[in-house]
């Protein structure tokens, strides 16, 4: 059979997409579709992109990847892909690919921070690298080695970085970009569960009667979950609701049968409203006893500021008569201030009045941490108090051009919705209420209305935190990549954890650094402030992705310091390091994903990488056989004065000499070892792996020689090690081999079966083995252990500091609206709110180098409203700046795009490094959780 290119491609794709829906193919296209792909070698794989964590297959031949489709076998997309995941092979193929490491140098060849990039070896890549971190030890101790982690990673990736920087450097500076995407939802799942991760899964899309969307454009952000949202509607559009809550309108609202535009950070008061309606007008609704048995009250301090800098410290001084203050101008100084004093306003009064606040009282904010505390329902009844209908429609509608009534009439109804008897809710979220300087306050107020209902951790029904990134589940938070956590749940501070961690790496007791407090905000400050030496940016973009990013950019090139850049192109990052290491990407190695319904799963290699790139955990483990026991496990003593005991003797003592190199504890150790390589068994017949086997490009390594690979099976070796952290607590996991049969578990794995509603006896064996144990008689066991025994109290604080256990129970908390911190004012008179496209991922490090994808969407535009846009002077396709008081970007203005703000509200994607939009942003935290607040700021606009 004789076929043009055009012609088997197209049969190709006709008869897997037949075979996707179930659809017989015609003999005639099954043979042609055959023809196509002779020699293809197709294997499963996970999506490069975003949290849902969808299947694919990809085909393999000569050595390059030819084709991907959707796996029809995958239970979370079904066969389908979205326009992003059909390019999950031209990301690897861009022309700029890094091929070779690149270090900046003079014209004699030395390292010079002000010179240009010069190819290198790996050799003397490493070389560099060991310099730079000997002297940041020595300069700051383990406090001066950061690195910028990922939600991105694999999960050996990140366990293998992690192993290196806490067990290794004793350093904690590690923390992943999914503080930007998910600490809040992290935080929040402790602080109302006391164990992170939701407790429901996606069949719960087919099985609610409302699907209501809180900040999360779905549509283009979660295509495919939106695609089964769509069907689901589709399958009942009388009974299926679904309602889009937002600060403008997108895709997601096409769908709706409700839209409610409301005005930025107020989804706060619209949670308690609804709490409000079922308290005081339906409490029969109230199921008292779900509470009864499974609920507490609580309270916490809400004078807490917002996560930026506070007076005093380093690059703040001197302040200066004229406003400015270090390195900060007078006008970033104006929303700075904030942190320390807080003016409460007439919009937040009302809500604070329970607190003993009024309008224009002073707010003298203080760090508050995590601290909370058990109330009685009496003093949470207080607090719902100020949220009626008509307080919290005047201070939430966000479109100026909607009466009050409809925007009433729909707040009602969403209320109504809610609390109907035997109607199934799922509320989804993503960025929309964690990038929130109140992030973890908000995640919280989600659990009180479907608590209060028992609408949680039901089939059909809950509060559910969707998950930004492909692994920022399974890597940033299972695995414990965060600054101030270990795997499984665990977390540096607690002198067991850090126990129980030491005893499964054999390392000595003592030698885990306590004090994790380096999240990704605290490093850019530390590098600014020159404590961090070293910076290592791993799996991301951290340069492009931080707001404020002209102070970091400014810092990392112009401080004493050495950052480095691993990745597959020269992005943002790259261009601002002083190292630059080229990284395989995703299918050049073996590799696992955890997504946001708590799915694992593995893929293996598929391709060599191209040039001399090696993965990640190849970089980790190389650098780690250039460390010593002798040179990292000494004394040091932390800028807070704590002391960081010498382990030398306990190392020896556990069989460890001075020379013993880190490389041989933490990864090739005996246990490592007994990882075979089996070139003839499943899951390692027939496939490449550059780790451990080396391969046939011969690259040269960090030791000037061949790379022969570890001779032994690191990447099941790094997964058990982790996975034995979860065994037995509730983060079950199956055995390495197990994930390369199937597509994904959901955890806990507990007999071989996976978990999908967590903390419900009849699914979750471990509700089931709390329940009896603790012989509650309830059907529910909230079983985390975080934060379990409380004070006890009223809204203004503790009264009684005597602890009480809340055994297998939940909590419902009171957390009222605050501004946030900048607010548009007569000069700087419009919101901003910041996010991604469907086109698009993140920084469009990758999909920017793919030919359809750049076509599609070329630049990051400025959306707004046509009457903002002729109040401005300005047209669709006019040259715009968008200023604020840290930067301005040029954009071209779009008022008929996909994307339509409300009058005083524009929207800018941030995939685009010529409209960098992060210099814009405020660099304000939600003070728990220490996530950025990208969707709120303000700037003017005006023409370019």
């Amino acid at each position: 059979m004789s076929l043009s290119r055009r012609e088997f491609l197209k049969s190709s794709a006709a008869a897997s997409a037949a075979a996707a829906i179930g659809m017989s193919v015609p003999a005639e296209l099954e043979a042609s579709a055959n023809a196509a792909e002779s020699g293809w070698r197709w294997d499963k794989a996970a999506c490069r992109f975003c949290g849902t964590g969808c299947g694919i297959m990809m085909a393999t031949k000569n050595g390059k990847i030819v084709a991907v489709k959707g796996d029809p076998a995958a239970p979370v997309n079904r066969g389908l892909n979205c326009i992003k995941g059909y390019f999950n092979a031209k990301i690897m193929y861009g022309a700029d690919r890094l091929t070779t490491p690149l270090l900046r140098v003079n014209e004699k060849g030395e390292f010079d921070k002000k010179g240009k990039f010069s190819p290198v070896s790996w050799e003397r890549a490493f070389d560099e690298m060991e310099h730079n971190i000997r002297k940041a030890l020595k300069a700051s101790g383990p406090e001066g080695v950061a690195v910028f982690a990922s939600g991105q990673y694999t999960i050996m990736e990140g366990y293998a970085a992690q192993k290196m920087m806490k067990g290794g450097f004793r350093s904690n500076a590690i923390d992943p970009n999914a503080r930007h995407c998910m600490a809040s939802a992290v935080v929040g799942f402790y602080q109302t569960f006391g164990i992170d991760e939701p407790s429901g899964c996606y069949d719960d899309i087919e099985l609610t009667d409302t699907v209501v969307s809180w900040g999360s454009n779905m549509a283009e952000m979660h295509p495919i979950l939106w695609s089964r949202v769509t069907d689901r509607k589709l399958s009942d559009p009388d009974r299926v609701k679904v309602i889009n809550m937002s600060t403008y309108r997108h895709r997601t609202s096409d769908l709706a049968d409700i839209e409610i535009i409301f005005s930025p950070n107020t989804d706060l008061a619209m949670w308690n409203y609804i709490a409000r309606e079922i308290v005081y007008n339906n409490p029969d609704a109230i199921d008292w006893d779900f509470l009864k048995k499974n609920i507490i009250f609580a309270a916490s301090p809400v004078n807490m500021g917002y996560g930026m800098r506070r007076t005093g410290e380093k690059s703040l001084t001197p302040a200066r008569p004229d406003g400015s203050a270090g390195k900060y101008s007078a006008k970033e100084m104006e929303t700075i201030k904030h942190e320390m004093v807080h003016t409460v306003s007439a919009k937040e009064a009302p809500a604070l009045e329970p607190y003993g606040y009024k309008e224009g009282q002073e707010m003298v904010n203080k760090p508050a941490g995590l601290k909370h505390w058990e109330i009685s329902f009496e003093e949470y009844k207080k607090f719902l108090a100020p949220y009626t209908l008509d307080y919290v429609a005047k201070i939430s509608k966000g479109d100026p051009d909607e009466s009050i009534e409809s925007f009433k009439k729909k707040l009602q109804t969403l209320a109504d919705l809610y609390i109907e008897k035997g109607r199934k809710v799922v509320s989804f979220w993503t960025m929309g209420m964690n990038q929130h300087t109140r992030g973890t306050w908000v995640n919280t107020l989600s659990y009180n209305v479907h608590f209060m209902l028992n609408k949680q951790a039901l089939p059909g029904s809950g509060a559910f935190s969707l998950t930004g990134q492909p692994s920022a589940c399974g890597t940033a938070r299972e695995v414990g990549t965060f600054c101030h956590r270990l795997p499984a749940d665990m977390m540096v501070k607690n002198p067991k954890h850090r126990k129980i961690t030491e005893n499964r790496w054999k390392i000595p007791e003592g030698t885990l650094n306590p004090v994790g407090n380096q999240h990704i905000m605290k490093i850019h400050r530390d590098i600014e402030d020159g404590l961090v030496k070293f910076a290592w940016v791993n799996v991301c973009n951290a340069y492009q992705d931080s707001a404020s990013a002209k102070h970091w950019i400014k810092a990392a090139r112009e401080m004493d310091n050495f950052i480095v850049t691993s990745d597959g192109y020269p992005g943002i990052s790259a261009m601002v390091s002083d190292l630059v290491l080229p990284s395989a990407m995703i299918y050049e190695k073996w590799g696992a994903y955890g997504n946001a319904e708590r799915r694992s799963q593995h893929w293996r290699q598929q391709v060599l990488p191209v040039g001399n790139a090696m993965s990640d955990t190849w970089q980790w483990t190389e650098l780690s056989k250039r460390f010593t026991v002798k040179d990292l496990w000494g004394p040091y003593t932390l800028r807070n004065g704590k002391k960081l005991p010498d382990v030398r003797k306990a190392a020896h003592a556990l069989g460890y000499t001075d020379d013993t190199t880190m490389y041989e504890i933490l990864y090739a150790n005996k246990e490592a070892k007994s990882y075979k390589i089996d070139l003839d068994s499943f899951p390692q017949k027939g496939y490449d792996n550059s780790d451990c086997n080396g391969d046939s490009r011969n690259v040269i390594g960090g030791d000037g020689k061949v790379v022969k690979g570890y001779g032994f099976m690191i990447h099941e070796y790094l997964w058990e090690e982790y996975a034995s952290f979860g065994r037995g607590h509730g983060h079950d996991l199956a055995p390495f081999t197990t994930y390369h049969k199937v597509r994904g578990l959901k955890w806990p794995v507990v007999d071989g079966k996976e978990t999908a509603w967590r903390f419900n006896i009849k699914y979750d064996p471990y509700a089931a083995h709390y329940a009896k144990k603790n012989g509650r008689g309830s059907d529910f066991a909230f079983y985390g252990k975080l934060a379990k025994a409380l004070p006890q109290g009223n809204l203004l604080g503790v009264t009684d500091p005597k602890k009480k256990p809340l055994t297998d129970k939940a909590k419902i908390f009171a957390r009222p609206y605050m501004d946030p911190p900048e607010m548009p004012d007569a000069e700087y008179d419009t919101w901003l709110a910041t996010g991604r496209v469907l086109e698009h991922w993140h920084s469009g490090t990758m999909t920017m180098r793919v030919p359809e994808l750049f076509r599609a969407v070329p630049e990051a535009l400025c959306y707004m409203n046509p009457k903002t846009a002729e109040e401005k002077g300005l047209k669709q396709g006019d040259l715009c700046w968008v200023e604020s008081r840290r930067g301005r970007v040029k954009a071209h203005v779009e008022t008929r795009g996909r994307n339509r703000p409300p009058r005083g509200l524009v929207f800018v994607p941030w995939f685009d490094e010529k409209v960098f939009i992060n210099k814009v942003c405020l660099d304000a935290t939600c003070p728990q959780s220490k996530q950025t607040d990208y969707k709120k700021c303000a700037v003017k606009i005006y023409k370019a």
